[in-house]
């Protein structure tokens, strides 16, 4: 594995987490709302993720056949969750039912959080390999002088 192929995987990652960030603050931006464009309450979204092989140059292609094939990381989807809504009660809402019930998204803000800390780590985990590769590159070059 060279340099290049680990600033790969590494930025792959940040991506994928970049994305999950901005799809929890999605849910956590809409934990109280009730009716949305396709009817209900908001459904709170999941982030998919897969590994996806680096698309390497051609003279890459012959050594990885002799080595193991590296993988970086892609969303595959963004799916919502199966969690039907809460019904909380409030007979004075205009969306409550005929009981007084409103449909509520099923989203945990503690859930959230935790999700929230988990991709952040997740990001700076990236940057700091990142700056590691960028590190061994420099004092490789060092070397040779």
């Amino acid at each position: 594995m060279d340099f290049f192929d680990s600033l790969s995987i590494s930025a792959s990652g940040l991506t994928a987490q970049q994305l999950r960030m901005n799809v929890i603050s999605s849910n956590l931006a809409n934990i109280n709302t009730t009716r949305t464009p396709e009817g209900g309450p908001y459904q709170r979204k999941e982030i998919l993720f897969a590994s996806e092989p680096i698309r390497p140059a051609f003279q890459d292609i012959l050594h990885s056949q002799m080595s193991n094939k590296l993988s970086g990381v892609r969303v595959i989807g963004i799916a919502d969750d199966p969690r039907p809504a809460l019904m909380k009660y409030e007979p004075t809402n205009p969306e409550a039912n005929a009981e007084g019930y409103v449909a509520a998204p099923n989203i945990n803000l503690i859930e959230e959080m935790v999700n929230m800390i988990s991709a952040t780590r997740s990001y700076e985990a990236g940057i700091t390999a990142i700056n590691s590769t960028k590190n061994m590159a420099l004092k490789a070059l060092e070397i040779g002088r």
